[in-house]
């Protein structure tokens, strides 16, 4: 059983409350250079912001640079409604309901959602570099024709989530080359959807950043979903997607109008502002805190659980760690489980455990002390897990650590 030892908050000491009070100020007040700031935006994104995001992308990731230098002139740049699982959530709309392909273990809050919408999730088990593009292979291969035809998209994370394990360029390509044979063999469009909401926190100088596809991608396959929520604040709700123009992005346009336009003018062009003044300084900023944060709690794993550990993922982007534990039960008759997970109302002192109900809180010196949540299995059907989720854990347990 999966145990989420954390709640994906930004780290509050990357927020650059300052600067944003700052761009407030300048966007409010300037009237003339931006006279819609405070009005209805619309279902595209604020000009000067799409201008920024592709500034900021065709200077930091290689992957989104024409020849020239700028950002390439086959890509479209689009803001959603609310965030980036907003544009996840139109992806899936727009989609329809079907089969999902994706790694094991995946994002949760979007997986969950899936299932809820109706569709099936065929989780392939993830290694230590993510999702295994010959073990998609594979399955695809051993599905008929009719089930080959169900699949509605394939879902990866450039660095997952909660494993902070960071996906191969090579990895990518052939993701990418799969659902380009898939497209061909059925004589319709497969997207690869690729989230990127982590790309920025690579902090570990050993780690390569994972480099967009989006000069690899000749049939219009890819949407790469971003966000500037990591790398300045989650409160602005500034999600974007990357993909070539067509019907697919016209839909999701469409998408972002019927939900009421995209983010709020006021924090599209806060963002833009940040973006174009003060990025450089903010992302030293924000990866030396995650660095730092990432070797203080991989010092108290081995501290604390050394004996107990047998992997841990994670620790050189985004904010977690994924650990399994040796010997360990955190199935629901586990002492695990139940120290977690105590009756509501014993509250100890400060530093201690805090419990409510089948919630747990660890209090701490940080201001972001980790929420407990515990993820229930489901019968299998066919090998895969109910929840999106593979086999089982056998005799130990696993455990995501926020950093």
């Amino acid at each position: 059983m999966d145990v989420n030892l954390g709640v994906g908050y930004v780290n509050e000491a990357t927020v650059p409350r300052q600067l944003i009070s700052q761009a407030v100020g300048e966007v409010v007040g300037d009237g003339e250079r931006y006279p819609l700031a405070l009005n209805y935006g619309g279902p595209h994104g604020t000009a000067r912001l799409i201008r920024s995001l592709q500034r900021y992308l065709a200077a930091h990731d290689a992957g989104y640079r024409a020849a020239g230098g700028g950002f390439l002139d086959d890509r479209e740049i689009i803001v959603g409604a609310n965030g980036a699982t907003s544009l996840l959530e139109s992806l899936a709309t727009v989609l329809g309901p079907g089969l999902v392909v994706t790694g094991d273990p995946s994002y949760y809050i979007y997986t969950s959602y899936l299932r809820r919408a109706g569709f099936d999730i065929l989780a392939i088990p993830e290694d230590e570099q993510g999702i295994p593009p010959e073990a998609v292979a594979a399955r695809l291969g051993r599905m008929s024709r009719e089930e080959r035809a169900a699949i509605r998209f394939v879902y990866a994370m450039a660095v997952g989530n909660p494993t902070s394990t960071v996906l191969a360029r090579e990895r990518q390509l052939r993701l990418l080359e799969i659902v380009r044979d898939l497209s061909e063999s059925r004589g319709e469009a497969v997207p690869l959807v690729v989230d990127r909401a982590y790309v920025d926190l690579v902090h570990d100088p050993a780690l390569a950043r994972p480099t967009s596809l989006a000069s690899h991608d000749r049939e219009g396959l890819l949407f790469e979903v971003g966000t500037v929520s990591k790398i300045l604040a989650p409160g602005l709700r500034v999600g974007y997607l990357v993909g070539a123009p067509g019907p697919m992005m016209q839909a999701l346009v469409q998408r972002t109008s019927d939900l009421g336009f995209s983010a709020p003018p006021l924090n599209q062009e806060v963002a833009s502002w940040l973006l174009d003044h003060h990025i450089g300084t903010q992302l030293q900023k924000v990866i030396g805190e995650y660095r730092e944060k990432a070797l203080r709690v991989r010092g108290w794993l081995d501290r604390y659980l050394g004996n107990r550990l047998s992997e841990v993922r994670g620790g050189g982007a985004g904010f977690y760690y994924y650990a399994t534990l040796e010997r360990t039960r955190t199935d629901e008759a586990s002492a695990f489980f139940r120290e977690l997970t105590l009756p509501a109302g014993a509250v100890p002192p400060r530093g201690a455990l805090r419990r409510t109900g089948r919630r747990a809180r660890w209090g701490c010196p940080a201001p972001d002390a980790a929420v407990v949540r515990v993820r229930e299995p489901r019968p299998h059907r066919g090998g895969v897990a109910a929840d999106g989720r593979g086999g089982g854990l056998g005799g130990g347990g696993r455990a995501a650590g926020r950093t």
